[in-house]
């Protein structure tokens, strides 16, 4: 198989770690972090001290990769899921995004079992690692204000099991929201209604005609349950309600799926 067939292959795997670890990141920290997968690694993007994870496949397939992250990137997401859980950043931010990384495993294991069979994930982290002659396959956050750039390293074995188990032209199926393509980019600008619902309910036509002021109508959401935010009647996020300089606001604390699934879906 030629290296082209064998980077389709490695970018089937890094796609589907993408999705992943955005929706682990994007739980830590109440926020969107979406990842994809790009063609080159940014040269210059990570600097200071590397931390190194390996990640060992188990089961019909079997092998392992390598994910690198850098300490010089990860503070902002570190500092973000200790905002959002009310605690002090650590400080070995490693250690929080052994963590985050953790939590991806079981979707990874599920997206790579959907294709190939029953199949298990396991993440480490490691340290003293030298990745040359090794395939590998950039993954970076499609933010423009978040600098956070991963590498995957993929050893010979892992690559050849994924590589043998696509022949047949099947993909590892990964929700569409990982990559966010181009057409999506152009409408970023566009300006879309967002409701927030404190509650709902169902009330016969004699009710509301019988509405006068001082009725109360009774919701089906107890006072101390989340509000919901609504785009086009679809739930897009759970939060609790603030006042913000007079206004009503939402301060954020579940996303239930990544917002971009609802305009791919």
């Amino acid at each position: 198989m030629n290296n082209d067939a064998k980077k389709k292959c490695a970018d089937l795997f890094a796609a589907a770690f993408a999705k992943c670890l955005a929706e682990s990141f994007a739980t830590a920290t109440g926020a969107q972090w979406p990842l994809e997968v790009k063609e080159t690694p940014d040269a210059i993007g990570n600097k200071g001290t590397p931390v190194h994870f390996r990640l060992t496949v188990e089961g019909v397939l079997s092998g392992e990769c390598f994910a690198e992250f850098y300490e010089s990137q990860i503070a902002d997401l570190v500092n973000k899921a200790a905002q959002q859980q009310g605690t002090t950043p650590p400080e070995e931010p490693g250690d929080a995004l052994t963590t985050f990384v953790a939590s991806a495993m079981e979707g990874l294991s599920t997206c790579i079992s959907s294709k190939f069979g029953a199949v298990t994930v396991k993440v480490e982290r490691v340290a003293g690692l030298a990745f040359g002659g090794m395939l590998v396959v950039p993954i970076a956050a499609t933010q423009e204000q978040t600098n956070l750039q991963v590498l995957l390293y993929f050893g010979a074995p892992l690559l050849e099991a994924l590589c043998a188990g696509t022949e047949g032209g099947r993909s590892c199926e990964v929700n569409a929201s990982t990559v966010l393509p181009k057409n999506l980019k152009l409408v970023m600008d566009v300006e879309l209604n967002v409701t927030l619902r404190f509650g709902q309910r169902q009330m016969p036509l004699r009710e509301v005609l019988e509405l006068a002021s001082g009725s109360v109508v009774e919701l089906d959401r107890m006072v101390d349950e989340p509000v919901e935010l609504l785009l086009d009647g679809k739930l897009i996020a759970r939060g609790e309600a603030v006042v913000v300089d007079g206004n009503y606001g939402l301060r954020v604390t579940e996303i239930p799926q990544p917002v971009t699934s609802h305009f791919l879906n």
